[in-house]
């Protein structure tokens, strides 16, 4: 299991941010067998973090994936538009921490202090590595 605190993609935020960010993005809760994505579908714009539970990545319905608590999976749909590149499916009743730009843009907007435009401007340098 991964912490969340410790994903790459919050690596350069300070803790306490991160924790906030967590705790104002809204949550998601999917049943077993539930498709979050599927694959060439539009962006929705949006990136999810497992709270609990697990999901299985297909592409071409081949599993190529099993991911977890702590993992984070289509983060890359919160800078860019392109289709989806594989199928997620709940392997269990699932809790997730839905990341969007819309959200993150609005949480700057109403935190002057803890979450700042250097958040938008580190995620995307960050996100445009991998």
């Amino acid at each position: 299991m991964t912490n969340i605190l410790d994903l790459k993609i919050f690596s350069w935020i300070d803790e306490e941010t991160v924790k906030k960010i967590i705790e104002v993005a809204p949550k998601a809760h999917f049943d077993e067998g539930s498709i979050l994505l599927i694959e060439w579908m539009d962006s929705d714009g949006k990136g999810y973090i497992i709270e609990s539970w697990k999901v299985k990545v297909k592409m071409k319905d081949e599993t190529i994936a099993e991911l977890g608590e702590g993992d984070i999976f289509w983060e890359i749909a919160l800078l860019n538009e392109e289709k989806r590149t594989a199928t997620v499916e709940a392997m269990t009743d699932l809790e997730v921490i839905v990341l969007s730009l819309d959200n993150l843009i609005e949480m700057i907007n109403n935190d002057e202090n803890k979450i700042n435009k250097e958040i938008i401007r580190r995620l995307e340098e960050n996100l445009g590595r991998e």
